[in-house]
Order: structure tokens, then sequence, then C-alpha cells
């Protein structure tokens, strides 16, 4: 069963966003510098299939999607910085989504589309965290946002903190996410997201949820 599921909740389309979190290659395709930390668990879940689905749901319901990225890695990003965190260190040691690299485009499936939003760069967990995302959404009207993306426990809900601090409400689809490991997913959907998220769901519910009735 799911956990913090609100069966009926009404997302209204025109104040509902989809927030897509690092749809990079380096995370999402075969060959990405980070794509085997996450395969087993994204197989686990049928990562590509599900975020390929709610992605599709969400534009046939008219909800505007929102794409958040990390930061795009360049040699030389944190000299100087006092207190660069353990996963920032980590990022740019790998060069993870390194600008002009492969690794730091879009996976092919989950690029922009025309009327997208592409949100400035995040340098830390949040994708709100000095970059223009809570405005660009007030200037939509949203209220609700849905987050997939990666990884569960660091930036997807990283964001997702920082949205229920904004007053949005908050909607988790645990299987349009992977993490490292399932301790990290399980920590992210079960210990955490139950104290702060609104709707924690599963894609096959979501999408029935967006579906017009």
């Amino acid at each position: 069963m799911d956990a913090k599921v609100a069966p009926t909740f009404a997302y209204d389309a025109s104040e509902t966003a989809l927030i897509f979190v690092d749809p990079y290659n380096d995370f999402l395709s075969e060959g990405g510098k980070l794509w085997p930390l996450v395969a087993d668990v994204a197989a686990s879940v049928r990562l590509h299939d599900n975020l390929r689905a709610v992605v599709m749901a969400a534009r046939d319901a008219g909800v505007a999607i929102f794409i958040v990225p990390h930061h795009r890695a360049a040699p030389g990003d944190f000299e100087g910085w006092s207190h660069p965190t353990p996963y920032q260190q980590q990022i740019a040691k790998a060069q993870a989504f390194a600008k002009g690299d492969w690794g730091g485009e879009w996976h092919p499936d989950f690029a922009p589309q025309p009327g997208d939003t592409v949100v400035k760069e995040h340098w830390a967990a949040s994708g709100f965290a000095n970059t223009d995302l809570d405005m660009l959404l007030k200037q939509r009207g949203v209220r609700n946002v849905i987050l997939v993306g990666l990884i569960a426990n660091t930036c997807v809900e990283g964001t997702a903190r920082y949205a229920v601090d904004l007053g949005y409400h908050v909607t988790l689809v645990r299987d349009a996410t992977a993490a490292f490991n399932l301790d990290a997913m399980h920590a992210a959907h079960d210990v955490n997201g139950p104290a702060f998220a609104h709707v924690i769901t599963t894609a096959v519910n979501l999408i029935a949820a967006l579906r017009p009735h």
C-alpha cells in the first residue's frame, strides 16, 4: 500500500507542475558516469518506463513541466570554497554532468519540449536554493508540485522539502525516481518522506489521478 496516499486529491492542471530533477545522460543513460550507481534500483522500479508514462500523462493533462537541473561540472568549480559538501566534492571529482560533455546533455527521452520550463542550475540538493524555480512556479500560478527524477534521497528530497517550506502541496512518486541503493529509497519514501510530503504514490496511481474524470 502507498504511504500517505490521498486517493481523493484532485490535481488541478492549471495549478500543478511536474518537477523533473536532473534528467541527464550521466544519470539515466547506459555509459553515464553515475548510471552504474543507480542501474539496479532503476531496473527494480522500471524507472524509465514510469518516467515516460508520468511525463506523457502530465502533458496530456496540461500540467506544466519544469526541468530542474543540477549544476553542470567544470574544472575548478569549488576552488576557494570554504565547505563544499562531500556530494559536491564527489561530483567535481567525477566531473558528472560536465559542461560540453554528452553526460551533461539531456537523456533523449526526457529532453525539454516546447512550452517546458528549464530552471537555473542548482549547486546542492535543492532545486529552489539560489535558482528561479519558486518565482517561475508562482508566475504560472502553481500550488501543487509532483517530483520525479534523480536521486530520491538527495536532490528530489531536498527540492521537495524546500517546496513544503515555501507552501506548496508536494507529491513524491516512489517508482519514478531511483537512488544508489534500496536503503536510500526506503529512507526517502518510508522514513523521511512521510514527515513532509502530502502524497507519496506510484506512477500508476498518479496517472489515474491526473486523468480527466
